[in-house]
């Protein structure tokens, strides 16, 4: 970063300072701070784990606090000092010493600017793994296969942010693709990040499946729900639900079991379908289905909370869930095209290949 005399560098690293300030003291840091010391407390406490559950719970929340806090622990004396830093190293070098705290400046005004992204990641669930599923809309084996695309994106993208995953669901498509995919994603912030994913993803391409080579539109909802803590109380009732047992058709016919072991829960009030079918147990794959649908039911008591707060207050939300987020342009030029944002980019095959960090950064802008 080119800063053309002292006196600027001196004012850049004051408004930095206080911009560090004031975005810890609006995200109530110190409040958090306090809560991870208590938590150490406990955690250092030989009688905690007399009692299991109290001591997962703890040991979660306290790892989940360092995991948002420490980021922010990194860079805060470095911030708070370099005003200081700034006024002896002109006040012994003079001008001389401008390009090294020119370089320091950059670098902490990038990280504190990245931690401002994720300061948007502020409710208690997006610290949590996540339930991903990707449904193909009308339209067939080409929609089918845009799904079957879409699922690749997003395991590219996991390799390369470094999160786990695992394939708790998938059903073939009829000749090409798949009709539904639901990944299991663990990892810092995988709920945080990949809410930003949730909606419709819209393809526009020749498609090979046309012998007339005409140019096709295909839809696929993506929907992401984050794994629950087994101390969030959601009920279910048992006339509520229908649970089907039938046998696994794994991806690409691997892992295929010759028990019916895989697991469909319809809540039917809601409507909401899950499955699991990744475990040669039966037992297992109903906990899984069962953690899949605490999780839609959740988000859909939270969408439900936000709604009737706008209602409210008067407000109304530029973009809901589910609507069309998202344009992948094949033909007749090369762009992807966040409709959200108005980020966009003609890199598609790197898009394709993982490469969707910045449409979700662009986005987390947003909130």
């Amino acid at each position: 970063m080119e800063i053309k005399n002292a006196k600027e560098l001196k004012r850049l690293s004051k408004e930095l300072q206080e911009n560090f300030q004031n975005r810890w003291k609006s995200l109530n840091l110190d409040k958090d701070q306090d809560q991870l010391k208590s938590l150490v407390e406990k955690s250092e406490d030989p009688d905690l784990w007399d009692n299991p559950d109290q001591a997962r719970s703890v040991s979660q929340k306290k790892n989940e606090l360092e995991k948002k806090l420490q980021p922010w622990f990194n860079i805060r004396q470095d911030v708070l000092d370099f005003p200081d830093l700034v006024e002896l190293t002109f006040d012994e070098k003079g001008e001389s010493g401008s390009e090294e705290l020119s370089s320091e400046y950059g670098r902490l005004k990038e990280e504190f600017e990245r931690l401002e992204l994720l300061g948007a990641l502020n409710e208690p669930e997006d610290l949590k793994p996540a339930f991903l599923n990707i449904h193909p809309g009308a339209g067939g084996t080409e929609s089918q296969d845009w799904a079957d695309m879409l699922l690749r994106m997003y395991m590219k993208y996991f390799d390369k942010k470094g999160y786990q995953y695992s394939l708790v669901d998938y059903q073939e498509g009829d000749g090409a693709g798949i009709k539904n995919a639901t990944l299991h994603v663990v990892g810092d912030f995988a709920y945080g990040f990949l809410k930003c994913e949730n909606g419709v993803h819209r393809l526009v391409r020749i498609s090979p499946f046309d012998a007339n080579k005409r140019r096709h539109t295909s839809f696929v909802s993506v929907h992401v729900s984050p794994e629950l803590d087994d101390d969030i109380d959601i009920k279910i009732e048992e006339k509520d639900i229908r649970v089907d047992v039938y046998r696994s058709s794994g991806a690409g016919g691997q892992h295929v079991n010759t028990t019916d072991s895989a697991v469909r829960i319809t809540h039917m009030p809601s409507g909401i379908v899950v499955a699991c079918q990744n475990e040669r147990s039966q037992i297992k794959n109903r906990d899984t289905a069962f953690k899949m649908l605490r999780a839609r039911l959740y988000e859909l008591e939270q969408e439900r909370l936000k709604d009737d707060l706008e209602k409210k207050s008067g407000e109304k939300k530029d973009i809901a869930w589910g609507n069309q987020i998202r344009s992948y342009v094949f033909h007749p030029y090369n762009l992807v095209k966040d409709h959200r944002t108005d980020f966009e980019t003609g890199n598609v095959q790197a898009v394709m290949d993982g490469e969707i960090e910045p449409f979700i950064m662009a986005y987390l802008k947003t909130l």
